[in-house]
C-alpha cells in the first residue's frame, strides 16, 4: 500500500495580500464615535467591552477571560483591578474610569451576572465566554461602522490606544511600560512604534 500523500497544491500564506504589522491606535474622536454609537443603539455588552478594552489595555486573550469578581468589590465595580497576564504570567494593574464602571454595572444588571460568572459570556452553547476570534469580529464591526480601514486596525488597536495617548501627552516611557505590563523597555518602545534611541534617551532623563 502506498503511503498517504498530502495534497500537492501549495498552501496559501494567511497574510497574502494583507497589510500586517503594528495596528494603529484610535484617535480620541474615533473613541467617542464608537462609544456614542454603541450608547445610541443600546448595545450594552459591546459598550462595556469597548470601554473595558480601552481602560484595561489587556490582550484579547486576557480580556475575554475576565470574571465579574476580577473587576468588582461586592456589588460595586472597582476603581482599580489587577490581572495575571496569560502570556507573561505577570500581574498588571489598571484603573477603571467612571464611564467604564457605569457601563460595566449596567451590563451586569442587564445580563444578571453573578460574581463567579465570566464578564462576557458566550451566546454559543458549550463556550463559557466569548472567544478571541469572536472578540476580533466584534472589534472589526466597531471599526467598520465608523468607516475605519479594517486592514489598519485590529484587537491590538484597543490595547495600544490608551498607552499611546498617555505617551503622547507625558512622554513618560516607564509609566507606559508599567501600564502594558512589559518586562523590557525595548518591548514598549517597539509597541509604541517610536525611535529606539530617542525613547531610551528620554527614559534615562526620566530616571535621572
Amino acid at each position: 500500500m502506498e503511503p498517504f500523500a498530502l495534497a500537492s497544491s501549495p498552501r496559501i500564506p494567511w497574510n497574502k495580500g494583507k497589510l500586517v504589522g503594528q495596528k494603529a491606535p484610535l484617535r480620541i474622536s474615533e473613541i467617542w464615535a464608537i462609544r456614542v454609537r454603541l450608547e445610541i443603539y443600546g448595545r450594552l455588552r459591546d459598550l462595556a467591552l469597548f470601554n473595558l478594552a480601552i481602560d484595561s489595555k489587556l490582550r484579547g486573550c486576557d480580556l475575554v477571560r475576565l470574571r465579574v469578581l476580577y473587576v468588582c468589590h461586592g456589588s460595586h465595580v472597582a476603581h482599580r483591578a489587577s490581572v495575571i497576564q496569560q502570556k507573561t504570567k505577570q500581574p498588571v494593574q489598571f484603573e477603571l474610569t467612571e464611564g467604564t464602571r457605569q457601563s460595566i454595572s449596567t451590563w451586569m444588571a442587564s445580563a444578571d451576572l453573578r460574581s463567579t460568572d465570566f464578564l462576557f459570556p458566550s451566546r454559543i452553547s458549550g463556550s463559557p465566554h466569548i472567544s478571541t476570534r469572536q472578540y476580533a469580529r466584534i472589534v472589526h464591526q466597531w471599526f467598520d461602522e465608523i468607516g475605519l480601514d479594517p486592514t489598519a486596525y485590529g484587537t491590538h488597536t484597543m490595547r495600544r490606544t490608551k498607552p499611546t495617548l498617555i505617551y503622547r501627552r507625558t512622554k513618560n516611557l516607564r509609566a507606559v511600560q508599567l501600564l502594558l505590563g512589559h518586562t523590557r523597555l525595548e518591548s514598549t518602545v517597539r509597541y509604541l512604534g517610536i525611535e529606539v534611541d530617542d525613547a531610551l534617551e528620554m527614559a534615562e532623563q526620566t530616571d535621572a
